[in-house]
């Protein structure tokens, strides 16, 4: 399945700061640049911290390398949006630098950039799932089942042969960049899971 990379959401005109720069300056560039942190860079742009709003009000500190939050939380251009979002929230932060193979510097991205991916049009949500989850992921004809999507909520109705398939179908769908989430209406012509349960956990089921 194809899904929204960083790179494509991120910002790659980064404004950033360098260890000595001052506590004023710090603050002078979130309030010109109107944005709530920085990344902290060294000679090689590799980002040594994040300096944030709440970090210049809980301190005085007269560097960034004094204020800044150490180690930073980065992220790769090519890790997928929803693995940013579960980074942030993990780590409880609202920026992520982005960085290339060599931990370079070279984007950011913030909570209000990865909640862009939740304003794809519903045709757009739809056709995604049609050929993403139905044809190229399971190898069924993408009018398989009937998808609805509104307002970002997938609605999948119809038949299948196997129980199995309607679950996989299911969960591949929450996965489609947009999706707040996926109704089931399907249903199946035989409980193929009864089969496996009684010598398989769960997690040995292979999808």
């Amino acid at each position: 399945m194809k899904h929204m990379k960083v790179g494509g959401l991120m910002t790659d005109d980064v404004v950033s700061a360098v260890p000595t720069t001052s506590f004023r300056d710090v603050a002078k560039l979130l309030a010109e640049h109107d944005i709530s942190g920085v990344p902290v860079v060294d000679d090689d742009d590799h980002v040594v911290g994040v300096v944030s709003e709440s970090d210049l009000l809980a301190r005085h500190e007269l560097t960034a390398r004094d204020l800044m939050t150490t180690p930073a939380v980065t992220v790769h251009a090519e890790e997928t949006v929803a693995d940013a979002a579960r980074l942030m929230v993990r780590r409880g932060v609202e920026r992520l630098p982005v960085v290339d193979e060599e931990e370079r510097l070279v984007g950011i991205v913030t909570r209000r950039d990865l909640l862009c991916v939740y304003l794809r049009p519903d045709s757009e949500i739809r056709r995604r799932i049609r050929e993403d989850v139905l044809t190229d992921a399971m190898g069924l004809p993408g009018d398989a089942v009937d998808v609805h999507v509104l307002d970002g909520v997938v609605t999948l109705e119809g038949r299948v042969r196997w129980r199995s398939q309607a679950l996989m179908l299911v969960g591949l769908a929450e996965r489609v960049d947009g999706v707040v989430a996926a109704v089931d209406r399907l249903s199946f012509h035989e409980d193929d899971t009864r089969l496996t349960s009684a010598t398989r956990t769960p997690h040995d089921v292979s999808w």
